[in-house]
């Protein structure tokens, strides 16, 4: 994680010695305080004894302690001799603690609970302020912060162990500006970018989302609280039910010789389970069975790798598998399977694998829009050098979700390609029962299965099943964006043409059709320019200046906001998503109540959908004296952006030749940073404006040019 949200780490230690450190270094340094995190499994395995280590010492720490009821660093188990928080209080402070405080996200549970003398409960979203007051208190003190696992809470729901809460959080993507911040709010892999026609945006990964609506508290105004309905979601879908006498036998099902098998993929979505699956299967056929879970961590989105070897005889040696030792390999993610570390076990002539393409972000790519997947394509040419040839390269979670309307299956789907393709030689019906014996989505898991199959024996007819409808973002201008674009002297045919009128048709409706003239007038001078420079058919300087000067023309003001929300395609997406029934409301913070002091986001149900067609129909206030919205400093770096961008690129265009066409075509494409609302988009503003300068003086060589454009 990134140092500025986690602090200075001082150290690791063993399990019990948290804080040690701490208790030999502190006289040595100008810091009279230290935060020592330390999970409730860890602390009633050995970590009480830290505890009592440190306020023998006499030193000044705050022990943050995550009661979240399950041992997470070894796949979520329950806490042996665990104790509710208000005993665990009463605890520390009979150790000699000098005091204690509880956060959570549900103070109300505390309502009517014995606590000790001087113990306060407190909202988590007070975490930070807590922290402070027992920094303050000499000694030792503690910070309980009581929240179920998250993970372990979503696993609980989907085997019917927990209630779900009746709502869920959903993104308009129009409306995002894909700037990063609900994920960095709320440190969630859920929050998952996504690239669209007007650039990266951000959505809820529902399958996978533990309904923790941290996300909320993201700076903008794209979020909708989601009420699904009872009647069926057209995206639960599933694919035709694939019996087994549909399917032929695989080529092998005896293994005559030991083989081992990798699993690799990452936290929360199934590996260790479905090595769970591989070695009951095993067994279930009469064969020997040792495992391995390495990185089996609760943790969602962390790497995880399992190792079955399976054989006809007793096995010796080690469970794990070495170094060219891998018979089937199976990657559910990329950058897991991947990784040089899992790609050692490798051996061209010796291992098959079945790898998925599906390009699944990391942390980092969800709170920071700059960093982005790495290229498939070199990911995919290392992995093919080192992999028999006739291994299985394939988009899965795509195709299962195309077939089942969620990707959860694809792990088992990823089995049954490996075992119809006679590389994992185990009957199909060994594999069926441990399914069965694992109890969860029994029924789902073995269509999966079947399906995985059909996908080894007949590909095309699988993905042509899974083929997804033509989506709403991509569909075409309407006639009279291409007569403007047209009338402009500008392009219709091609990629071009359609990303030209697609912007030009939004202006219109974002003002008016003067609006989007003026837009087209300044692309068309750019075009003209560039084919003068450099004719090429692609125009690849006038297609950043499309989406760029577009991004910045249709800044997200409150009247944009408001059309973008009503947008008929939103309440469709929720209802094919969540049900026909489903309601919403939308979640706002908006820029002129925040100025008069109120810090939390407003809930407006569909009832409010009056009032925002009105907001709508108020644009053309929009930028004059009567705009009641316009004078905020924000919207004055908005519009001011507009002409230091045309400035920029009429600077740059004056410029361009074949040599500098790739400076200029970054030029040009600088508005994408421009990203967010509010504080985080001035942020990006000033970052705009920094990387102009800069890249304007390496294209011109001289200040005093960079001042006279």
């Amino acid at each position: 994680m990134d140092p500025e949200r986690v602090g200075d780490v001082i150290g690791f230690t063993q399990m019990g010695g948290e804080g040690a450190a701490w208790i030999g270094m502190s006289p040595f340094v100008s810091e009279d305080h230290l935060v020592q995190n330390l999970g409730d499994g860890t602390y009633h395995h050995s970590g009480s004894l830290a505890v009592r280590a440190a306020v023998a010492a006499g030193v000044n720490v705050t022990y943050r302690i995550l009661c979240n009821g399950a041992v997470a660093m070894t796949g979520g188990q329950d806490i042996v001799g665990g104790m509710p928080v208000p005993r665990l209080a009463a605890e520390l402070l009979a150790e000699g603690v000098a005091k204690v405080a509880i956060t959570t996200e549900d103070p109300s549970r505390y309502a009517g609970a014995r606590l000790p003398d001087g113990v306060r409960v407190h909202h988590r979203d007070d975490l930070e302020s807590v922290l402070a007051d027992l920094a303050a208190v000499p000694g030792v003190t503690a910070l309980l912060n009581d929240q179920e696992c998250a993970t372990e809470l979503r696993r609980k729901r989907k085997r019917g162990l927990a209630a779900t809460p009746n709502r869920a959080s959903f993104i308009n993507e129009r409306v995002c500006e894909g700037c990063g911040d609900c994920g960095a709010k709320s440190n969630c892999l859920s929050v998952q970018p996504v690239e669209t026609e007007f650039g990266r945006k951000t959505r809820i990964h529902q399958a996978s989302c533990n309904k923790d609506f941290s996300c909320f508290d993201g700076d903008c105004p794209s979020f909708i609280e989601v009420t699904p309905g009872s009647g069926r979601p057209r995206a639960a879908r599933t694919a035709g039910e694939l019996a087994v006498s549909d399917l032929p036998e695989p080529p092998v099902t005896l293994l005559d010789r030991p083989i081992g098998v990798r699993l690799m993929g990452i936290g929360g979505t199934g590996i260790v389970t479905t090595a769970q699956v591989l070695a009951v299967a095993a067994t279930n056929a009469g064969l020997f069975v040792r495992g391995l879970d390495q990185l089996g961590l609760s943790q969602k989105g962390g790497a995880v790798i399992s190792d079955v070897r399976i054989s006809p005889e007793s096995i010796e040696g080690t469970n794990a598998i070495g170094p060219g030792e891998c018979d089937v390999y199976v990657g559910a993610d990329l950058l897991v399977a991947t990784a040089p570390t899992n790609l050692v076990l490798t051996d061209a002539g010796r291992t098959w694998a079945v790898v998925s393409t599906t390009r699944t972000p990391t942390g980092s790519m969800v709170a920071d829009p700059a960093v982005t997947f790495p290229g498939v394509d070199p990911l995919m040419a290392d992995l093919s050098t080192r992999v028999r040839p006739d291994s299985v390269i394939l988009d899965a979670r795509a195709i299962t979700e195309g077939l089942f309307g969620s990707d959860q299956l694809t792990n088992t789907f990823l089995l049954g390609v490996a075992v119809q393709s006679g590389a994992l030689p185990l009957p199909p019906a060994a594999v069926e029962d441990a399914l069965s014996q694992n109890g969860v989505a029994v029924e789902a898991n073995h269509q999966a299965f079947r399906w995985g199959r059909r996908y080894a024996a007949v590909p095309d007819a699988v993905v042509a099943a899974a083929a997804p409808p033509p989506s709403r973002s991509t569909r075409a201008a309407g006639t009279t964006a291409y007569g403007l674009v047209r009338a402009a002297g500008l392009p219709t045919d091609g990629e071009l043409g359609e990303l030209i009128a697609r912007r030009a048709e939004e202006l219109t409706a974002y003002q008016d059709p003067d609006y989007a003239r003026t837009y087209l007038h300044h692309l068309a001078q750019v075009h003209r320019r560039e084919q003068a420079a450099v004719p090429d058919a692609t125009s690849p300087v006038t297609a950043a200046v499309a989406r760029g000067l577009f991004k910045l023309m249709a800044y997200k003001d409150e009247y944009e906001v408001a059309r973008l929300s009503t947008d008929p395609a939103v309440a469709q997406a929720i209802r094919e998503q969540f049900g026909p029934d489903a309601g919403y409301a939308f979640r706002l913070h908006p820029p002129l109540l925040r100025a008069l002091g109120v810090d939390s986001k407003l809930t407006l149900g569909t009832w409010a959908l009056p009032a925002l067609r009105g907001l709508y129909a108020a644009r053309r206030l929009r930028g004059s004296a009567l705009d009641p919205f316009g004078h905020t400093t924000v919207r004055r770096a908005e519009r001011s952006l507009i002409d230091e961008y045309l400035r920029g690129i009429v600077a740059a265009v004056g410029k361009l030749t074949p040599d500098t066409r790739d400076t200029v075509v970054a030029i040009a494409a600088l508005p994408d940073v421009v990203r967010g609302y509010e504080d985080i988009k001035l942020g990006n503003v000033e970052r705009f404006r920094t990387q102009l300068r800069e890249q304007l003086r390496t294209l011109l060589e001289a200040d005093d040019l960079i001042s006279a454009t």
